[in-house]
């Protein structure tokens, strides 16, 4: 017996033993040090003193269930020397070798207040935040994803009716008050919030209320806890009630969408209609329908008298139309039809022709019987357009080709009437303003001498930004630009700046550079004008301290064909002056030998069109392997044109090609990066 008192005398922990009417039998030194006191006065006090009178209770309702199920664990607060009352868990059971009337218990105390506080904490903690949370008008839910239990905040029942004791804690309650177009997307913002792929769980969705309404709410929410896997345990948040807002998003979309007078689509709603439409590939047509005289109703009658005409037209288009059809109010007197069944021209045409009729029959305003008719353009998908501007466009001047024909009547988009030729003038005025506009530029493109490597030429190509098209592709302006003169100018343009700009790189960069500018047959043909036949591009090369050589000019084999006295001696002169002549697109046009002989010609530039199949083998290295050997018998340099691939470079360099141009070593660029392209070949 003294062995074991002397063991519990030395353990760290408070030791009692209590009979099971709870007199104190034997307490440890830890104990009483804590306690302040001896043996004998616990003993006089008894136990309950020792214990925090607000834990009594539960602690004798425990105490007396033990004596039944023969073990005892509560967590109470316990009386220290200091008078104050610290949390304790206490343990205990029936000592060995009692009988049932003589049991003691042997117990433990361990202190663990520094725990009970630091739950106290987090507890008023969470009612703190969940108090701030529904202050804001929020609801707060607490949800234990592993058992689905859901506790809810007075202010989340209220939201959708509820009271407290109609809805219990229990799995899924409200998820199964999701409205059904939502779960799916909740599900997914849910998932991907328990995947870690978002910092915040938001939703927005509908929820079904105790009144069978329902009602828009932005859900948001985080998980605060998981298990060692990393799957969630506990996630709370929040619920507002976003049905006003919804509601007023409703109304803008309506109202942005819809024609506060005729209640038709509007144009954007149109266009939004047509993007659902035309990926699905099935024919439609679309009619732009104008009420022909509209304007004398509104100058005479007044807006009003106009406003009710408009809302008449409306509904007679309308009633005209099948339910999968669509009309549209652009504005003013326009409207638009799509035809979602009018896939054929003589479909499209009955409807249109039912409409002119049904609006050429007298609108009744008030007192007033007034008359209009109705001009319609007609284009169709996919014949006419396949993008969304394009129909509309055509349809657009469809209906200007039926007005400007009489009205009444409507009118087939026709695009070899209408598109070129309204193209060719925009361009065409376009052009007049682009190079005062300063809307050109030059790129430039190198050209690669095959056996080293090195960059001794380049290419200038003239490039038109214009302000509004963006990009104009030369294939579309340089014609424009030829037939209307204007090609003088520019290429008189064209030459000074590259010449300049050979001057600045042959003085820093590369003393031999040569640069190639096109010259256009009407140049040679027509080079006098107000520029004046004593205006020499070798004269103003020598100007600037540049050799003639420093400009090569190409031309192509088109003037060689049609060439008289006048080219002849143009191309003498430059010749004389020491500019060098290429012969572009060699091979593609009308060229022989003859002219070839008749002609000075100094280089020849292969058609990409016999580079871009080179393979060994191949007829077009053969081919190209002759043009190479005849233009060397001749005293000519050849360039191949088109490079693309390092194949081709190898093979054009094995047959004695001089130079390379294509995409394998640049595309044309601005003189900026060209030059910084020279400077690293220098380097």
């Amino acid at each position: 017996m003294l062995t074991a008192v002397a063991l519990l005398a030395a353990l760290p922990q408070q030791v009692w033993v209590l009979s099971p009417a709870l007199e104190l039998l034997y307490a440890n030194p830890p104990l009483l040090s804590y306690a302040g006191r001896s043996l004998g006065q616990l003993q006089a006090q008894g136990w309950p003193a020792l214990i925090d009178p607000a834990d009594w209770s539960a602690f004798a309702a425990r105490w007396a269930e033990a004596q039944a199920r023969g073990q005892f664990e509560q967590d109470y607060r316990v009386r220290a020397a200091d008078g104050s009352h610290q949390w304790h868990l206490a343990l205990a059971r029936p000592m060995p070798g009692a009988g049932a009337s003589g049991t003691l218990w042997l117990g433990t105390h361990t202190h663990i207040h520094a725990r009970k506080e630091a739950e106290q904490r987090l507890r008023e903690a969470d009612e703190l935040w969940k108090l701030a949370l529904e202050s804001n008008g929020d609801g707060v839910w607490d949800w234990y994803v592993q058992t689905g239990v859901e506790l809810y905040s007075p202010r989340y029942l209220q939201m959708y009716g509820f009271e407290a004791e109609e809805i219990q804690p229990k799995p899924d309650e409200f998820d199964a008050r999701t409205h059904p177009d939502d779960v799916a997307q909740m599900a997914r913002d849910r998932e991907a919030h328990f995947a870690g792929l978002t910092p915040i769980y938001s939703n927005e969705h509908r929820v079904r209320c105790k009144d069978e309404s329902w009602k828009w709410v932005l859900t948001r929410g985080m998980v605060i806890s998981r298990d060692e896997d990393g799957r969630p345990l506990r996630m709370v948040g929040t619920h507002t009630d976003i049905s006003q807002r919804k509601a007023h998003e409703a109304l803008i979309w309506q109202q942005a969408r819809y024609d506060a007078l005729t209640g038709l689509p509007n144009r954007r709603l149109l266009r939004e209609r047509l993007e659902l439409l035309l990926p699905q590939g099935a024919p439609l047509a679309v009619l732009f329908i104008d009420l022909d005289h509209f304007k004398e109703v509104n100058d005479t009658l007044g807006h009003g008298m106009g406003d009710e005409l408009l809302v008449q037209a409306a509904q007679r288009i309308s009633a005209r139309l099948g339910t999968a059809d669509i009309v549209a109010r652009m504005g003013g007197d326009e409207f638009t039809v799509v035809l979602t069944g009018a896939g054929g021209r003589d479909a499209a045409e009955q409807s249109a022709q039912q409409i002119i009729a049904a609006l050429a029959e007298s609108f009744q305003l008030q007192s007033e019987k007034v008359f209009v008719s109705a001009s319609i353009g007609i284009s169709r998908f996919p014949q006419d357009g396949v993008q969304i501007e394009a129909l509309l466009k055509h349809a657009d001047q469809a209906l200007y080709v039926a007005k400007g024909a009489g009205r009444n009547r409507l009118s087939h988009f026709t695009p070899a009437l209408q598109e070129a030729a309204q193209t060719r003038v925009r361009l065409g005025n376009d052009l007049r303003e682009a190079l005062p506009g300063g809307q050109f530029s030059l790129a430039y493109q190198p050209i690669v001498e095959l056996a080293s490597g090195s960059i001794h030429k380049a290419e200038a190509l003239l490039r038109w930004q214009h302000h509004s098209r963006g990009a104009v592709s030369p294939a579309d302006f340089i014609p424009m630009a030829e037939s209307s003169g204007l090609i003088l100018e520019i290429g008189e343009w064209v030459f000074q700046q590259a010449a300049r700009q050979v001057q600045q790189w042959r003085a820093g960069l590369a003393p031999r550079l040569q640069i190639s500018i096109n010259k256009s047959p009407v140049q040679f043909r027509s080079y006098t004008s107000s520029l004046g036949e004593d205006c020499d591009w070798a004269e103003q090369l020598a100007a600037l301290g540049l050799p003639g050589d420093a400009i090569a000019v190409e031309i192509t084999e088109g003037l060689l064909l049609e060439a008289d006295d006048v080219v002849r001696r143009r191309l003498q002169a430059l010749r004389a002056g020491g500019l060098p002549i290429s012969l572009d697109d060699f091979g593609t046009g009308y060229s022989s030998l003859s002219y070839l002989q008749q002609h000075a010609i100094d280089v020849i530039k292969i058609d990409r069109v016999f580079v871009r199949n080179l393979q060994p083998g191949a007829k077009d290295l053969a081919l190209c392997k002759a043009i190479i050997t005849m233009a060397h018998e001749l005293g000519m340099q050849v360039v191949a044109e088109g490079v693309e691939t390092e194949v081709q470079r190898d093979l054009l360099h094995a047959i004695g090609c001089d130079y390379g141009q294509g995409y394998w070593f640049a595309r044309p660029m601005p003189a900026e990066d060209f030059e910084a392209l020279l400077q690293t070949s220098k380097a």
